[in-house]
């Protein structure tokens, strides 16, 4: 099981964004410079968040990105599912009849990598933004 890029970054640019916006908006080139992710790549990934109401855009001099809701209110999940980010720890649908590996039945470990993967979504629901910057905060003191 991996994150791609788009789900760890989005997560990090969002993170900087809520240690930035209660002064103002902040700009992808600020954020892009801090966490040393492409501007292009942000714009890309910000489109997406945008369209899923986790951020809103403010235009003018003084413009940039904002969050649209409270940072303990914004899970992982919500940003992975912005981005088309899945966590799947099994090649198979998990309502289908056909197996992981392509037969008519499971693989005989598909139970544990099943469980596995409602471990961790489980967890990336119960973690906020909020939850992120506190971490961050006790890290750096």
């Amino acid at each position: 099981m991996k994150l791609t890029s788009k789900g760890r970054y989005a997560v990090m640019a969002l993170v900087d964004l809520a240690r930035f916006d209660n002064i103002n908006p902040v700009s992808l080139r600020d954020i892009s410079l801090r966490q040393g992710i492409s501007l292009d790549y942000l714009e890309q990934i910000f489109s997406k968040l945008k369209k899923d109401q986790i951020v809103k855009s403010i235009r003018g001099t003084q413009g940039g990105y904002v969050l649209s809701k409270k940072p303990n209110e914004i899970k992982l999940t919500n940003i992975f599912h912005a981005v088309d980010e899945k966590v799947k720890t099994v090649q198979c649908k998990k309502d289908s009849k056909k197996g992981c590996n392509g037969k008519a039945t499971k693989c005989v470990t598909h139970n544990l990598w099943d469980e596995l993967e409602n471990h961790i979504n489980s967890f990336f629901d119960k973690k906020s933004l909020e939850d992120l910057l506190k971490s961050n905060t006790e890290n750096r003191i």
